[in-house]
């Protein structure tokens, strides 16, 4: 099974959303030795196949001469298998050379944006829709594939229907992410998007995703939907990823996830030192992510959705709670997505055993030439 290194060279960023915690001013930037250090550390770590991730922060503020040397160290290292790389960013800082070096390595990048212009603009600062889109052309025309993160917040909800149009009318790929409550500062707490509204966002857009499969990919709802059939998470979110992703900052400090990245109390170890999985374990921060997964297999036996949901995202529950005796505090909306996505599983399996479509046929009050509605199975089995 593979498993997934995050490689945060930084946690410096030059854009300035409004609801953001995740970046520090004057933050240092990862030397190229911390690469090197990398791959003697993941010289007999696992016998798996790595995906690295470039995040931050912003990670190309590490610049061209970085990832210049990085990419092949890491692609042509013999003490792993690289399976593939992946950047986050908001692409202000691509170079045509960049750019270049990351199709050569066929980098698939992630960046964000929260709608059109207007609306994105006000939550993540005038000006930003522009400079991002114009570098994701620029990304595209030198052959790298580009897909989408929304932050949903208590503004944006308002303009889900345009949201989802923008989306899908550009055909774009995208992750639907819900903005938090405070976690280490007080700035995203009036952005928060109540788990409330954030589960129903989702019902709602997956009425509508299943008339427009063919049209674009809303991540979350094919994972929740595929992790619902499997009773396996196969997100980030519910896939019970501790000890299967670990993150490397920018002076080599190893953490369970990016998203501890620059809080010591989550360090586990140090690539320097070529920890392995059973020293990484005996670290404070390893103890409190079991004392977390204890929690969640006592606390959340009865549910129905423990299997493919497990107490949701480890770094969510924790931080945001301040304690492992917790779960995401988004459970409920999860809970939302997860029932409203079971109840169509079985309506789709009551049709098939009494011998009916799969597809919702036409109906008197909807036109025969009227776009048809795609089942659940369908998206279940979407590639």
């Amino acid at each position: 099974m593979t498993y997934h290194v995050m490689i945060i060279p930084t946690l410096g960023c030059p854009s300035n959303c409004s609801y953001c915690w995740g970046s520090e001013d004057n933050a240092q930037i990862m030397d190229i030795s911390i690469i090197k250090q990398i791959n003697e550390w993941l010289d007999g770590f696992r016998n798996d196949d790595v995906h690295f991730t470039f995040h931050g922060g912003e990670p190309l503020l590490a610049g061209y001469e970085f990832y210049k040397e990085a990419l092949p160290l890491l692609s042509e290292s013999t003490t792993h298998k690289t399976e593939g790389f992946s950047l986050q960013s908001n692409l202000w800082l691509l170079t045509e050379d960049l750019a270049k070096l990351f199709g050569e390595y066929d980098v698939n990048i992630s960046t964000s944006i929260d709608g059109p212009k207007e609306i994105n603009d006000y939550q993540r600062g005038e000006g930003y829709f522009e400079k991002t889109m114009n570098k994701v052309e620029l990304a595209q025309k030198n052959g790298v594939n580009v897909n989408f993160v929304c932050t949903f917040t208590s503004y944006s909800k308002n303009y889900s229907d345009e949201i989802y149009d923008f989306f899908k009318d550009h055909g774009y790929t995208l992750k639907i992410h819900a903005a938090l409550p405070s976690l280490r500062g007080d700035n995203a707490d009036p952005w928060a998007l109540p788990q409330e509204e954030h589960g129903q966002l989702l019902v709602d857009w997956l009425d509508k995703y299943l008339y427009d499969l063919d049209e674009f990919v809303v991540m979350d709802l094919d994972h929740i939907t595929k992790s619902t059939i499997r009773r396996r998470g196969t997100l980030c979110t519910f896939n019970d990823c501790m000890g299967t992703t670990l993150a490397v900052g920018a002076d080599g400090s190893i953490y369970p996830c990016y998203r501890f990245c620059g809080m010591p109390e989550y360090v586990m170890g140090n690539v320097k030192d070529k920890p392995k999985m059973e020293d990484l374990q005996k670290s404070e921060a390893w103890a409190k992510l079991m004392e977390f997964e204890d929690f969640v297999d006592e606390d959340c036996k009865k549910c129905n959705y423990i299997k493919y949901c497990r107490g949701g995202c480890p770094y969510n529950a924790l931080v945001s709670n301040g304690t492992p005796q917790a779960v995401d505090p988004q459970c409920d909306a999860y809970k939302m997505i997860f029932s409203d996505v079971s109840k169509r599983i079985n309506k789709d399996f009551m049709k098939g055993a009494m011998g009916q479509m799969m597809t919702t046929p036409p109906t008197e009050d909807k036109p025969s030439d009227a776009k048809k509605q795609f089942s659940i199975m369908d998206l279940a089995m979407k590639k």
